[in-house]
């Protein structure tokens, strides 16, 4: 990566790691020879069947890496498409053995406030087909509560969504804790835990989860390429109908040399996580602290240092007199890469929803900007960030 540019938008991509790389490599030898490894892994020939224990061999690499077996891993095209494939397939999975919708009654979603448009549109689309959706409001930190959770359930609840951490101001959840109510209640729980991969310990089993929709790019894998984890026997119907592959839950020809590359990058975010997450969490308590000797810049939320219960990579401030698009042209002119924001509507003129969902006012909300470290980042980094906002915004 070059010098003059200062990369700090991890949290709406993040650059291909050596792993990955490495893991991709073989499958780039152009025609057909020894080198052709990335065959249809359906076909019953010999390049199709070393495809079929490559794309194997890399979803129990995934599986062990979030705690789950490697049936429960469906392979997808990115996390929104495996948000998409949870809220639909759980919903209509869950209401179908209940018969809500042929008794007449309507079966109840709950998604939180703070979810991604990945699992606010479908959950809008099911209001459509008879299903009752109902919002989980959160506080001014961007937290959901076991009591708020329990108090807006309904007998008819079938499904409840809530992201497991925010990549837009780095709310974590209690997921597990939630889990569990939505489980006394009789719905199953889904959750997008696509920022939360790498940056926090995650173990599928332990969290009691019923579904969780993964990215592979957010921690160096490369983009076309998400996963899905469904817990076995979980009533699921499929968005994707075709060819029947990933055992019928998600038909189309499988991405192999894809799915190897973010394994490997999976798996180097698991086993690096401990250490990384420590090391981000100094850079990012040091950035709070340093954002906030600037007069008109504002943490977005309370984070103490320190704190578990926010991502360790993710800064979000408010900073007044700006709108965020602005700060984001002005720094990338001087070789900085922010965001205003979450990337998939950082381009919109209205203040983001997330911020407005937990309390923020429109005029504070515009001016947002979001900074997301990753491996690659350095103190360097941030001090040129530093440098760069006394220059933008004035001290």
């Amino acid at each position: 990566m070059a010098a003059s540019l200062i990369y700090l938008d991890y949290a709406a991509t993040s650059p291909l790691c050596e792993e990955a790389a490495a893991a991709l490599r073989p499958y780039l030898e152009p025609g057909v020879g020894e080198g052709f490894l990335d065959a249809n892994a359906n076909s019953l020939h010999n390049p199709g069947r070393t495809a079929f224990r490559a794309l194997e061999d890399a979803r129990a690499c995934i599986a062990r890496a979030i705690g789950a077996r490697p049936d429960e891993v469906i392979f997808t095209s990115c996390s929104s498409e495996a948000d998409n494939a949870a809220i639909y397939g759980l919903a209509h999975g869950a209401e179908e053995a209940r018969h809500l919708l042929a008794s007449k009654r309507r079966p109840q979603v709950i998604v939180s406030a703070m979810e991604h448009d990945a699992v606010l549109l479908p959950a809008k689309r099911l209001e459509h087909e008879g299903f009752r959706v109902d919002i989980l409001p959160v506080d001014r930190n961007g937290f959901v509560s076991c009591e708020a959770l329990r108090a807006l359930m309904t007998e008819d609840c079938v499904l409840v969504s809530i992201q497991w951490a925010s990549g837009e101001v780095g709310t974590v959840q209690p997921v597990a804790q939630l889990a569990a109510v939505a489980h006394e209640g009789g719905a199953l729980f889904h959750t997008d835990a696509t920022q939360a991969l790498g940056k926090l310990e995650l173990n599928m089993k332990a969290a009691g989860v019923d579904a969780a929709s993964f990215s592979g790019h957010k921690v160096g894998g490369p983009k076309g390429v998400g996963f899905l984890f469904l817990r076995v026997r979980t009533p699921f119907k499929p968005l994707i109908l075709g060819g029947g592959q990933e055992s019928g839950r998600r038909s189309g020809t499988q991405n192999v040399s894809g799915a190897v590359a973010t394994a490997a990058a999976v798996e180097a975010a698991c086993v690096m996580q401990q250490a990384e997450s420590a090391r981000l969490m100094a850079l990012r308590d040091d950035l709070y602290r340093a954002l906030s000797a600037f007069p008109a810049i504002h943490p977005t939320a309370e984070v103490p240092a320190g704190s578990a219960d926010f991502l360790p990579n993710v800064v979000n401030v408010h900073v007044d007199g700006f709108e965020g698009p602005t700060l984001v042209l002005r720094l990338a002119a001087k070789g900085i890469c922010v965001s205003g924001g979450s990337a998939c509507s950082s381009a919109s003129l209205e203040p983001s929803r997330v911020l407005t969902a937990m309390g923020i006012g429109k005029d504070s909300a515009l001016g947002e900007l979001r900074v997301s470290m990753g491996r690659y980042t350095q103190p360097a980094d941030i001090d040129a960030f530093l440098a760069a906002c006394s220059e933008v915004i004035g001290g």
